[in-house]
């Protein structure tokens, strides 16, 4: 048996078994190369998303163990593969492995595709960068490759102060649209901090009831949220879900003379770059909840799991 030495060996966080937060444990692997077209990163940060907890959980995309979870990066360059042009060793960059399959970024190094990564903005550390590149790729696609906001429009985004929406606020508002986010009471000054014009109360108030006239909805949950909020576009809107949208809610948009979209994010440099500009004008930050090193990804993974995070929540390598 060849013996790996120690530099080509990382720490990282794998999983033998679907389950609770308790699956998770720290152990050492070979550190990966990079092939032709890929860049390997040594990972300073990497978000931990609901997708994260929820593929810990069950099988969901991803039916293979052991799994190392994580699609958020961000960290500095240590390897290029043949082909490369867009960095070299040393570059601090931000980006997401490819979604669902590329997973992997919980752990002292990962790699991806070049193109999926961009440039970590300078005026930012690399916790903030690696808070962003998921959650933002998902609102950036929903909202500007899918939906289109322009200037004057109105945007509803649902669960606004999560990870997904309180992104999705801060570009909502950087395209000029007039933005209204549900969350609960103690998380509207937050919202209205990051531009929100109107929030809504959804634990005291039917947002269906109150909400009219709207051009987008981005929408988290899908199911009943996903029915009523068709309910609140006007003609020609659209509903961007990141969950399955299912037959029924199709046949109803239909009806209703609106459009309704099932999202799933894809890895994107163009997407980064647009969201390392917003990042680098001011008009975008990443609010994070709490910081957790990389040995204690189960703590993230038990908060994660009450469903109760503000902004995102991110492992420190």
């Amino acid at each position: 048996m060849s013996h790996t030495s120690d530099e080509a060996m990382m720490r990282a966080i794998s999983q033998d078994a679907y389950g609770g937060p308790e699956v998770l444990r720290e152990v050492r692997l070979p550190r990966p190369a990079p092939g032709p077209s890929q860049i390997l990163v040594r990972v300073r940060a990497a978000g931990v998303n609901p997708t994260d907890w929820k593929h810990r959980a069950h099988a969901g995309f991803l039916d293979r163990l052991p799994l190392v979870l994580g699609w958020d990066v961000a960290g500095v360059v240590e390897e290029v593969g043949f082909g490369v042009t867009l960095f070299e060793p040393g570059d601090e960059v931000f980006g997401m492995l490819p979604y669902p399959y590329g997973v992997g970024s919980h752990a002292e190094y990962a790699v991806g595709p070049a193109r999926a990564f961009a440039r970590k903005p300078a005026g930012i550390d690399h916790v903030r960068a690696g808070a962003l590149p998921l959650v933002s790729l998902t609102a950036w696609q929903a909202l500007v490759d899918t939906a289109d906001v322009r200037p004057g429009q109105r945007v509803l985004v649902h669960a606004a102060a999560g990870g997904v929406g309180h992104v999705a606020v801060q570009i909502a508002k950087a395209r000029g649209a007039h933005v209204i986010g549900t969350a609960s009471a103690a998380k509207h000054g937050l919202l209205k901090e990051l531009g929100a014009d109107e929030v809504v109360d959804y634990r005291e108030v039917d947002f269906a009831e109150v909400v009219r006239d709207v051009d987008v909805v981005l929408d988290p949950f899908a199911g009943e949220v996903l029915d009523r909020s068709l309910g609140v576009l006007r003609p020609g809107g659209i509903a961007v879900s990141i969950l399955p949208v299912v037959p029924g809610q199709r046949a109803r948009a239909e009806e209703l003379g609106v459009r309704v979209a099932g999202l799933l994010v894809e890895a994107d440099h163009a997407g980064m770059a647009a969201v390392a500009d917003l990042v680098e004008r001011g008009l975008l930050r990443a609010h994070v909840q709490e910081v957790f090193p990389l040995a204690q990804a189960a703590r993230a993974h038990a908060l994660g799991d009450t469903g109760h995070v503000t902004g995102k929540l991110v492992l420190e390598v």
